[in-house]
């Protein structure tokens, strides 16, 4: 589980908005964006984010 502190700090590598987590992902609603979290470790990676178009926050 990430820390609350690194959350805090985490933004979006596209829009820099706030990130939420859900299902170990980092959501940006904003780009509809979900970057992934490997082993507690967030892949910030814009090339290895998936996608979010249909769902809702």
């Amino acid at each position: 589980m990430l820390s609350a502190k690194l959350l805090e700090i985490l933004v979006c590598p596209v829009c820099k908005a706030q990130l939420k987590t859900k299902n170990k992902e980092l959501i940006c609603y904003k780009c509809k964006l979900a970057y992934s979290i490997d082993e507690d470790i967030p892949v910030m990676l814009i090339d290895q984010a998936r996608r979010i178009d249909d769902e809702q926050e």
